[in-house]
Formats: structure tokens, C-alpha cells, sequence
């Protein structure tokens, strides 16, 4: 983990999809901001944002492949750290 404040996003596209995923994050990450646009969700967080499988597994009422974020994700900036259980954005090094 990091101690970097550098801002990091991911994007996504506005439909009923990723709403549950979005409330998640935002639940998860409570210094992220959402950015609502006519087609695009963008989340920004300072430092670090953190998507976890189990809660948007509570949000979307089913079980939840992080791999799906892919479908409807449009970009997104930091580095990447991926498990099965969390899907992770950071600025590892400055």
C-alpha cells in the first residue's frame, strides 16, 4: 500500500448495470467523488480506491466476478492490483 494522495479514477458507463457497482465503491471509498456525465460515471478518490467483490455482492444480489467490471468500464488511472477479491487503484510509485 501506498501513502501517495495523487488523485486516481475509473470510469464507467452510466446505465442500471453499474449503479449497484458504484454504490459499492462509493461505501467502500468515502473520500471518492462521482462525477455523473450524460453517458459516463467517472469516481474519483485521492491516493487509493479500492472495489470489493463482497460488497458489491450486497449491492448487486448476486455473486460478482470482478473480471465484469470490465464490460462496462470505460478507463481508468492508477496502477492496478487485482484479486479475486478486490480490484485496486493506486500511484504506486512517484
Amino acid at each position: 500500500m501506498t501513502n501517495s494522495t495523487q488523485p486516481v479514477f475509473i470510469a464507467f458507463q452510466a446505465n442500471n448495470d453499474t449503479l449497484p457497482i458504484i454504490a459499492a465503491i462509493v461505501e467502500d471509498n468515502p473520500n471518492a467523488k462521482v462525477n455523473e456525465m450524460p453517458a459516463l460515471v467517472k469516481i474519483d478518490c485521492p491516493g487509493r480506491l479500492v472495489i470489493r467483490r463482497e460488497t458489491v455482492e450486497e449491492h448487486i444480489g448476486r455473486e460478482f466476478d470482478l473480471r465484469e467490471l470490465q464490460i462496462n468500464m470505460i478507463s481508468l488511472a492508477g496502477e492496478v492490483d487485482e484479486s479475486e477479491d478486490e480490484f485496486v487503484l493506486e500511484w504506486k510509485s512517484q
